[in-house]
C-alpha cells in the first residue's frame, strides 16, 4: 500500500512551525510496511487543499492529513476535502451534541466568549463532507475526517501532535492495516557511525548497495545529522525472523566495510558508549574546553550514572583561564598560541592532573564568524592524555558556530572511543587532517 502525508497550514510554510507530524507518522507507516511516497505541505486556501488532494489520490492509496480542523476561518481542510470529492459538507448531530457536551465538561458553555457561551464557530467542527465518518478525538475536540474519494481514502487529522498521535493509533492504522491487508513485517537494524563523513561511510558501502539495489530487500539509507552518520538496513518479510535472517548478511558486510567507524547500533549514543567503555576499563575521564564552551561535558552528564567515570570538567574559553588554571604553559599560548595541537595536549594533560583523571580530553579551535589567530573558521584541535602519553588530532569542519561546536563534541569522543577500543580509524589514522562537508 501506498500513502501520501498532505499537511495543512499557512504556518508550516512560513517556517513558524516545524512539520514533526510528517516525520512521526512517516516512522509509523514504514514500521508497519507502507510506503510513504510523498509528503507535501499547502497554504490554506481550499483550492490548493483540493488540488492537492487529487494530486495525492493519482498516485497514492491513502492521503493522510494533518492539520485545519480548528473551527476558525483558516480552517478549511473539510472544504479542501468536500472540493477534492464534489459534495457538500453537512452538519453532523451527532458531533454538534458532542461537542456541546465537552464544552459543558470543560466549562466553556458559561464561560467562553464573554459569558455569552461557546462562540458558534466552533461548531464548524461538526461539519463534514457529505459521505464522510467522522474519527474520535479523546482529548480534544476536532472530530477527524474519513472519506473515500474514487477508489483512494483520505484521513484528516488534527495538528495538534497528542491529538492526531491518539487519533491515528486507534482509528486511522487500523483502518489502513485492514485495506492493505496483512502487511509484511518490517524490521531496521541501524549502524551508527562517528569519525567518518557521510559521503566517506557511502563509499564504503557502494558495493553493497550496488549488490541489493537490484533485489530491492533489504535496503540501505544513510541518515546524517550532527555530525554522524547512521546506516539503516530495512527488510521485509513474512515474519520476524526471516526479516532478521535477510538482515544479518547485510549487517556483517556493512560492519567490515565500516570497520571502527562503527561505534554502536540501534538506539546507543556515542556519548553512552564512551562511558561505558571507561567503565569497563576501570578508568575516569576530565574535560577541558574552549572551542565548545562545555557542550562536551553537557552530552556525557546527559547519560545516567555519568559520574561514575566522569571526574568533571574546565570550561577554559578566555585564554588567561588556559595558563592559570589548566598550567599551560607561557611559551606554548606566545609562540603556539591557544588555538593549537600544543595548546590542546596541554589543556589535555592540564585537566587529567587537575581532577585527578585517568583521561583528560581537550577541545580547542575557531568555531566563528571570524577567524582567530590568523586560524581559519572551521579549526578545530583535541588534545588527548592518557596512561601512554599525550596527543592530538587537527580537523577542519564544516557548517556555521553551531554546527561547528556540535561536530567538534562528537569528534571529541570519537577519538576518546577509538583510544579506549585501541582501534585506530578508517584510512589508518584517529582523524583525518581535513574532514569534508557532506
Amino acid at each position: 500500500m501506498r500513502a501520501e502525508l498532505l499537511a495543512v497550514g499557512d504556518e508550516l510554510l512560513y517556517g513558524d512551525i516545524v512539520n514533526g507530524n510528517a516525520a512521526w507518522l512517516g516512522r509509523q507507516l514504514a514500521d508497519v510496511g507502507v510506503e510513504v511516497a510523498t509528503s507535501t505541505v499547502v497554504g490554506d486556501l481550499i483550492s490548493d487543499i483540493a488540488t492537492a488532494i487529487g494530486v495525492a489520490l493519482g498516485r497514492a492509496d491513502a492521503v493522510i492529513m494533518t492539520g485545519g480542523l480548528g473551527p476558525t476561518q483558516d480552517d478549511l481542510t473539510r472544504e479542501g476535502i468536500a472540493l477534492a470529492a464534489g459534495v457538500g459538507l453537512r452538519r453532523d448531530e451527532a458531533e454538534e451534541a458532542t461537542l456541546r457536551r465537552r464544552f459543558e465538561e470543560l466549562g466553556r458553555s458559561r464561560s467562553g466568549a464573554g459569558g455569552r457561551g461557546v462562540p458558534e464557530m466552533n461548531f464548524r467542527q461538526a461539519d463534514l463532507p457529505v459521505g464522510a465518518r467522522p474519527l474520535p478525538n479523546g482529548p480534544g475536540t476536532a472530530p477527524g475526517v474519513q472519506l473515500e474519494i474514487g477508489s483512494g481514502v483520505v484521513y484528516a487529522m488534527p495538528g495538534v501532535p497528542f491529538e492526531m498521535h491518539e487519533m491515528f493509533t486507534r482509528s486511522v492504522l487500523p483502518d489502513i492495516l485492514r485495506r492493505a491487508g496483512q502487511p509484511a513485517v518490517v524490521v531496521h537494524r541501524v549502524l551508527r557511525t562517528a569519525g567518518m563523513w557521510e559521503s566517506m561511510v557511502a563509499e564504503a558501502l557502494a558495493d553493497e548497495v550496488a549488490r541489493l539495489e537490484p533485489i530491492g530487500n533489504p535496503r540501505i539509507a544513510f541518515l546524517a545529522s550532527g555530525g554522524q552518520t547512521r546506516v539503516r538496513i530495512t527488510a521485509r518479510a513474512a515474519d520476524r525472523a526471516a526479516a532478521e535472517t535477510l538482515i544479518a548478511p547485510v549487517e556483517r558486510a556493512a560492519r567490515a566495510a565500516l570497520g571502527a567507524g562503527v561505534y554502536g547500533g540501534d538506539d546507543e549514543s556515542l556519548e553512552g558508549v564512551v562511558l561505558e567503555l571507561l567503565r569497563v576499563e576501570g578508568a575516569t575521564l576530565a574535560v577541558a574546553e574552549s572551542l565548545t564552551g562545555g557542550l562536551l561535558a553537557g552530552r556525557l552528564t546527559d547519560v545516567p550514572g555519568a559520574s561514575a567515570v566522569f571526574r568533571g570538567g574546565v570550561v577554559s574559553y578566555a585564554t588567561e583561564v588556559k595558563g592559570t588554571v589548566l598550567n599551560v604553559g607561557r611559551d606554548v599560548l606566545a609562540t603556539e598560541g591557544a588555538v593549537s595541537p600544543a595548546a590542546a595536549e596541554a589543556m589535555a594533560a592540564g585537566v587529567r592532573d587537575l581532577l585527578g583523571a585517568t583521561y583528560g580530553l581537550a577541545t580547542t579551535g575557531v568555531a566563528g564568524p571570524r577567524e582567530q589567530e590568523g586560524k581559519p573558521v572551521g579549526t578545530l584541535h583535541l588534545g588527548l592524555a592518557g596512561p601512554d602519553g599525550t596527543t592530538s588530532r587537527s580537523l577542519r569542519l564544516p557548517g556555521d558556530r553551531q554546527r561547528i561546536r556540535e561536530f567538534a563534541v562528537v569528534q571529541a569522543l570519537d577519538v576518546l572511543r577509538r583510544t579506549l577500543e585501541g582501534r585506530p580509524a578508517v584510512g589508518g589514522s584517529a582523524l583525518p587532517e581535513q574532514a569534508r562537508a557532506h
